[in-house]
């Protein structure tokens, strides 16, 4: 299982050239293994920067995220009576952006790796980042 934050899905679908090759490779890997994982939020980021004019995928919000989901078969995770208290309880989050904190939550309780350029996500103890 590999979880890709929103940043990470994002530059994949618009702009793969963002991406560190590290972080392209494991893509790559996890398209072709099936283990692609995005936390549910993500959707809801995209859908918010797209409505506010800082995202502009030429298409409708809808069709690009199911299109985004369905060219590497990423799987969607819901937020969790466990995620949820562990994004809200984990002392070693310094991120106060609810969405990322839930994202971490997701990777730590999942225990997985986190594909991410988020340079506080990447300071939080425990987390697995792939970039």
């Amino acid at each position: 299982m590999i979880l890709l934050d929103t940043c990470a899905l994002i530059f994949d679908a618009l702009t793969p050239e963002r991406l560190s090759k590290k972080a392209a490779r494991t893509i790559e890997d996890g398209d072709e293994r099936n283990e692609l994982f995005c936390s549910d939020i993500s959707l809801w980021e995209i859908a918010m920067l797209i409505e506010k004019g800082r995202l502009s995928p030429g298409t409708a919000t809808d069709d690009f995220l199911k299109s985004m989901l369905d060219s590497r078969g990423i799987k969607t995770l819901a937020i969790t009576p466990s995620i949820a208290h562990l994004s809200a309880s984990y002392k070693h989050f310094e991120h106060n952006d609810p969405a990322d904190r839930i994202i971490a939550a997701t990777a730590l309780t999942n225990k997985c790796p986190i594909v991410t350029s988020d340079s506080l996500l990447k300071r939080i103890k425990g987390l697995n980042i792939i970039w």
